[in-house]
């Protein structure tokens, strides 16, 4: 697996004082790197049959719209609260620095679809595991969770213990 770690820049004091900010945009703005990253996930999950690539609004659609098109999945959107424009199941959950709310369409896909949970950054775990409640309220299976980085220090796998979470950076 490639080292992506030289495309992230970290910004001190950002959002607020006192996070080291992991900014993912050199990474965008380098196709090669991008490409690689979308490639590296799509062969880790290569052996799953995978029906759809969800991904938590905004960064994780990034990904997740990306990857559900190389592996030939559906892709759907975990938005912030009243962002989509039909029925919806919604879950509140705390952020490393406030808290927010996030939605799925009730009809998002169908019952035992297979899921592969894909966003850019786990650190506490709040917004993924927010995301598997909601995914588990319309009762897919989720296969994985993949992210392009993993906030070692911040410890989010415990609030999500029970998954397979591939992450291509730890810190």
């Amino acid at each position: 697996m490639q080292d992506f770690s030289r495309f992230v820049r970290e910004v001190p004091d950002f959002p607020k004082p006192g996070i080291l900010f992991k900014d993912i945009t050199p990474l965008l703005g380098n196709p090669t790197a991008f490409h690689r990253v979308i490639d590296e996930f799509a062969r880790h999950y290569k052996y799953e049959a995978i029906d759809v690539v969800a991904g938590p609004e905004a960064r994780g659609f990034i990904f997740s719209t990306v990857l559900a098109y190389r592996i030939g999945a559906a892709f759907v959107p975990i938005r912030k609260k009243g962002k989509l424009p039909y029925e919806a199941h919604e879950v509140t959950y705390d952020l490393e620095y406030g808290s927010d709310t996030i939605e799925i369409h009730q009809d998002a896909f169908p019952k035992d679809s297979r899921i592969l949970l894909c966003d850019d950054l786990l650190a506490t775990g709040g917004t993924l595991a927010a995301s598997v409640e909601l995914i588990e309220k319309l009762e897919g299976h989720i296969v994985g969770i993949a992210v392009l980085i993993e906030l070692l220090e911040l410890k989010g796998r415990e609030k999500i213990p029970n998954y397979d979470i591939f992450s291509l950076m730890k810190y």
